[in-house]
């Protein structure tokens, strides 16, 4: 009895009450139109936001992982120590028909990724690892210490039209990378439980058809003698054909039906599935690139999961362009804090509270990189930034305290929201506009 409760909890929180979202996936309809057809029909569908809205997938670790240490921005300075395996040579590419040099894998990423690819120099102010909430809180940027994925989160689902406005966890595998909404800590969905619960025959994604029949017969009256010929068109052009509707039940089950563990590829999987549900703005994956690394000999694990997180980055864009998801979905990272830079770091990193790197891939950016890192006490950390330009300087108009809440507005206003929500700690935060397509 349990177990079928906690079943019907996890499809309520996918789907809503009365599974309105899977009657939005069998028919193509939106959700606001189902919830009151009535009302829908009377307003304007289109929403207007300040950009194209964007689905977020959104990486974090606890770990504070050294994925800083081998992207664009740390070869300058040839104090700065990377590994040395052969597999992580230094090696030149472009973004946006620029040249730069990071670690090889890097540069694997296909050439339409890289110009869409944003490497951002930031500072989290903080080397505990248990700060990784507030780093998520952004360091008291955000209001009332609410999350920058739930801020995201809120901000884009009224024009994605999502099941929910909270994030989706997929993968937080310490305390520290739990999720909350308004104060209300989110459960955490591994891809084994998702696909345990959707992939039941006969379940939920198994009826489509008999459901999309089932839905359109309810709104069939409505449809005949009370919508307009304007909005009996735009409710036709919206309604999916049974077979379409076959197509995407096989899919998506086929895709749950792949999944095997909880790993960073079954994850990437998952999240590219539940935003093809609609269920989420932002679904929150951790895909390791080194992780909590002080006795790392060689700098051995470090390697391994840096060439197997950016494959993992590559399946996700690749997963994206064949749902044809691939200007409609933004990737960003942010981790509590990263990792010593300088001399002495050969065998292991310690943390970094003055430095953490970024990623950020999606139609929205300029490829290229935000900020730069320098000396800062006894190793290396993020310089202040110079908003006009995007480079980072001792004499930057934003200050290294304040490119965190910087990163967080450039963000919202690249995929959609509105940055002003984001306060700025030390007065200078402020979109870098040279990150930006």
């Amino acid at each position: 009895m349990a177990l079928v409760s906690r079943r019907q909890a996890v499809l309520s929180t996918l789907f809503g009450a009365g599974a309105v979202g899977l009657r939005s996936l069998a028919t193509g309809l939106p959700i606001s139109f189902l919830v009151n057809p009535r009302r829908a029909l009377a307003q304007d569908p289109a929403c207007a936001p300040r950009a194209p809205a964007q689905y977020v997938i959104f990486n974090t670790s606890g770990d504070g992982d050294p994925i800083g240490t081998s992207v664009p921005g740390t070869y300058d300075d040839p104090n700065i120590v990377h590994s040395p395996d052969p597999a992580m040579a230094p090696k030149s590419f472009t973004m946006n028909g620029r040249p730069f040099v990071a670690a090889a894998p890097w540069s694997t990423l296909p050439q339409d990724a890289l110009d869409r690819t944003l490497f951002f120099h930031l500072m989290t102010n903080t080397s505990v690892h248990p700060s990784e909430p507030r780093v998520l809180e952004l360091m008291g940027a955000t209001t009332g210490h609410e999350m920058f994925p739930s801020v995201l989160a809120s901000q884009l689902a009224p024009c994605l039209g999502t099941v929910q406005p909270q994030p989706i966890s997929l993968g937080a595998v310490t305390p520290s990378e739990s999720l909350f909404y308004r104060g209300a800590a989110l459960p955490v969905l591994p891809p084994l439980a998702l696909k345990a619960t959707l992939t039941n025959r006969p379940g939920p994604l198994s009826t489509l058809q008999p459901l999309r029949d089932a839905t359109m017969n309810r709104l069939y009256d409505l449809y005949k003698n009370e919508a307009s010929r304007a909005e009996k068109r735009y409710i036709d052009a919206l309604v999916l054909s049974q077979e379409r509707v076959r197509n995407i039940e096989q899919r998506l089950l086929d895709a749950l039906a792949s999944i095997k563990d909880n790993s960073a590829a079954s994850q990437v999987l998952a999240a590219v599935t539940l935003i093809q549900m609609n269920v989420s703005p932002v679904v929150a994956i951790h895909v390791p690139f080194g992780g909590d690394n002080h006795h790392d000999a060689g700098l051995a694990l470090e390697t391994e999961q840096t060439i197997s997180g950016v494959a993992a980055l590559a399946s996700l864009l690749e997963q994206l362009r064949s749902a044809g998801l691939a200007d409609r979905v933004t990737f960003v990272s942010l981790n509590v804090f990263g990792r010593n830079l300088g001399p002495g770091n050969g065998n292991g990193r310690h943390h970094n509270g003055n430095h953490q790197a970024s990623v950020a891939i999606g139609k929205p950016f300029r490829g290229g990189v935000i900020g730069a890192v320098g000396p800062v006490a006894t190793d290396y950390g993020a310089l202040p930034i110079d908003s006009k330009t995007g480079a980072g300087r001792a004499e930057g108009d934003v200050t290294a305290v304040d490119t965190l809440a910087a990163f967080a507005q450039t963000m919202l206003a690249a995929v959609g929201g509105d940055p002003t929500v984001i306060s700025s700690p030390g007065g200078t935060a402020k979109i870098i506009r040279p990150a930006l397509a």
